[in-house]
Order: structure tokens, then sequence, then C-alpha cells
């Protein structure tokens, strides 16, 4: 039995009344959701139906000092509607957004319909329809964006994405690393500068369910008006640390890659292909690196035989940018095979 109304945060109970989603002398039972850094999420049942509430921490639930704005969801809220219309379901439905109390309101997606993409991969499930569905979706939200220019007024969020992504993963990754400090602050520069489509920042299989309509994108916190290249090598390189996961999956995942990357390809008419792949390409061995020695290092590398797979690839590889995403498959792959 899910507990009683008043385990629920009273600032869920107060936004979902102001918001007009539960009245006054309505009772709500709710339970806690599992698996965010940087929010509190909770299912609760209203009298209209069951929601999915989240208000976002000042302080992310890592090891490192890492602190956001709990503005962030301002933008989460937009980036749902602005993936809703250029996918219809690409997004939960958006009920209502609090900004004063920092708490967003979405419909509820039940996991037993929409399981989650991670779960699958971590059991070696690498389904190559899902992977390019990911990848069409991505794209055609990419390229929704890229031609309506107007958007980016409404994501004036560069702040906030520097310190949720740019510093806690490059930058932070650079001072462990102080030789290839200028390469990542490149990548930083890079990343900057290429502003032209909205970034939802956070592209990862624990925020892809996986519905029978297509995958569904959640936790858009680190929603950008910046570079396309980011959500590409983001998606691309947890298929490839998926490998170390589980290795019984490795040869699918790196057919998953391929499959990702050439669905979304075939959706940008926004700029040529090469500049965009030649960026997330160079990008790719940051963001594996940042993995490991970064602020968000992912939990299931636990020993230092998979964390010195990870640096060395991607130190080789940053000393030596690539201008294919192929080309970090195969040295992945290349090193995945000599252990």
């Amino acid at each position: 039995m899910a507990p009683p109304q008043s385990s629920i945060p009273s600032e869920f109970t107060l936004a979902l009344r102001e918001l007009g989603l539960a009245g006054a002398r309505d009772t709500l039972r709710g339970e806690p959701l599992a698996g965010g850094v940087s929010s509190d999420i909770w299912r609760i049942e209203t009298a209209h139906g069951v929601v999915c509430a989240k208000r976002a921490l000042s302080q992310l639930r890592v090891a490192a000092t890492w602190r956001a704005p709990i503005q962030r969801n301002r933008y989460e809220a937009r980036w749902m509607q602005v993936a809703n219309a250029a996918v219809a379901g690409s997004a939960p439905q958006l009920l209502g957004q609090h900004e004063r109390l920092g708490v967003l309101v979405m419909s509820y997606l039940d996991p037993a319909a929409h399981p989650l993409w991670k779960l699958q991969l971590r059991d070696g499930i690498a389904s190559l329809d899902t992977a390019r569905a990911v990848g069409t979706t991505l794209g055609r939200i990419h390229a929704h964006s890229a031609a309506r220019p107007e958007l980016a007024a409404q994501f004036d969020s560069d702040a906030i994405f520097f310190d949720i992504r740019l510093e806690p993963y490059l930058l932070a990754t650079a001072a462990r690393h102080p030789r290839h400090a200028d390469a990542l602050r490149t990548l930083v520069t890079q990343t900057q500068a290429n502003a032209c489509a909205l970034v939802h920042g956070d592209v990862s299989p624990k925020n892809i369910l996986v519905g029978s309509r297509g995958p569904v994108f959640l936790d858009a916190e680190c929603a950008w008006w910046g570079d396309p290249a980011f959500d590409l090598a983001f998606v691309l390189n947890h298929l490839l640390l998926k490998c170390l996961w589980t290795p019984s999956g490795r040869d699918g995942f790196l057919r998953c890659f391929a499959a990702l990357a050439e669905s979304y390809f075939a959706l940008v008419d926004w700029e040529p292909r090469h500049g965009l792949e030649r960026r997330a390409a160079a990008l790719l061995p940051g963001l594996l690196l940042a993995r490991v020695d970064g602020k968000s290092p992912v939990e299931y590398l636990t020993d230092d035989i998979q964390r010195n797979a990870v640096r060395r690839v991607a130190l080789a590889l940053l000393h030596d940018p690539p201008q294919r995403l192929q080309a970090v498959s195969n040295a992945w792959r290349a090193e995945l095979q000599s252990r």
C-alpha cells in the first residue's frame, strides 16, 4: 500500500493544489521513485488519476560538491512541450509547472508498458529497432527546433548547462588529467560555440522508456539551446560503457551504436553531416573519461581494470581527436578485444 498523504513532501501537495491538479479536501497518496540524483521524484495518486511529480535539488546526490539552481525544471517543462510538438509522445505529457515551489507535474507512465532502456541493456538486450528509434526521435526533435530559431529565447539556460554538464563532466575531468586539460577545455569551447538546436542534455538509457509507440525521453533538466552534437555523443557514450557492464552484449551494443548514429544522421538537415559528426566524435572521448574521472562516475564500473580501459581509449583519442564516430567505436572494440 502506498504511504499516506502525510509522507508526501509538502511542496508537492501545495503545488498540486495550486496548479488545480488536486482539491483542498482530496486525499493524496504517493511513493518516492528511485533513480534520480538531481531531483525528488514521486508517484502520486490524486482523485483524477496518477501523476508523476518532481522537485529539483540544489545539491545533487553525488559524492562531490555539485550544486545547480532549482529553476532548471522551468526549462525541462519547456523542453517537454517542444519535444511533443516535434514527435508526439516523445516526452510525458506536461500537466503543470510551479515555478515558485520548483515542482513539475507530468503524466505517469506505467513501467509495465514502458520498460527502461537501461535495464534492457543491463540484461544484454541489444535491440537495433530501439536504437534506431532513439536516433530517429532525437534527430526529429533537433531538426524541429533547428528550423525554429525563435525557440532559443525560451532556453536562456547557458549557466545551468555549464553548472550541470560542462563543468562537472569536462572541466572537473580536466583537473584530474592536467596533461589533457587543454583538449578538454577545447571541447567546452567547441560545445558552447555551436548553438543551433534544442539540446536535452541527459540522453541516457536511464532516461529513456521503451514504449510501444516509440521511445519516451525523461529528465530534461539540462535543456539548453546549444550544440546537438552533445546529445548524440552523450547517448552513444552510454552504449560504449554498457559493453563493460554487460560483456555478453558487447557486439550488439556496438551495432546499436552504429544504428543509432545512422538513423540520427538521416534526419540532419540543418548543417552538413561531417561537421556535426566531427564534433560528436571529438566530444565522445571527453565524455567517456568523465564517466570515470568526473563528478558523476557511472555506478557500474566498479574496478580499476574497467576504469583503466576507459582511460586508455579516451586519453589516446583526446591526444589524436577522431573525425568519425566509427573511429571511436573501432578504438573501443580493439581495447575490449585486447582484454
